[in-house]
C-alpha cells in the first residue's frame, strides 16, 4: 500500500516503508527508547535492536477507512518511566510525519518489546 497525494502539480506517491522510516527516526530521537524490535521475531520473545537502516522492521503502517494507523515495537531503557516515553514517541511521530509529509496520523500504538540496562 501506499498513500497518494494529489496536488496542482501531479501526484506525489509515499509508499508506507517511507512513512515507516521516518516514524523512527522520530521515535529513536525521544529520551528513554534504547532503539526499535524487528516486529517478526516477537513470536520467538526476542527483542532484537534495529539499525537505522532496518527501522521499518519494526514499524506496520496501516491504512484503514482513509484514516493512518502507526504500531511501534520498541526497546526502552532501564529506569525511565515507560509511560511518558510512549506518550512523547506518539507526540513526536505524528508532529514529524505532519510536518516532513502532511500526514495526519489518526493513531500511534507503542508496543514495548524490552527493557534495557545501559552499559557502563
Amino acid at each position: 500500500m501506499s498513500i497518494e497525494l494529489h496536488t496542482n502539480d501531479g501526484v506525489v506517491t509515499i509508499t508506507n516503508e517511507v512513512v515507516a522510516t521516518i516514524a523512527g527516526g522520530a521515535a529513536i530521537e525521544c529520551y528513554g527508547i534504547v532503539g526499535m524490535a524487528s516486529k517478526s521475531q516477537i513470536k520467538d520473545g526476542i527483542a532484537e535492536i534495529l539499525r537505522k537502516e532496518n527501522f521499518s522492521r519494526g514499524i506496520i503502517v496501516r491504512q484503514e477507512a482513509g484514516s493512518l494507523h502507526i504500531d511501534m515495537y520498541i526497546i526502552v531503557s532501564y529506569g525511565t518511566k515507560i509511560s511518558e516515553v510512549a506518550h512523547n514517541v506518539q507526540s513526536q511521530v505524528k508532529y514529524t510525519l505532519n510536518q516532513s509529509l502532511g500526514l495526519t496520523v489518526d493513531s500511534v500504538n507503542i508496543y514495548v518489546q524490552g527493557v534495557r540496562v545501559a552499559k557502563e
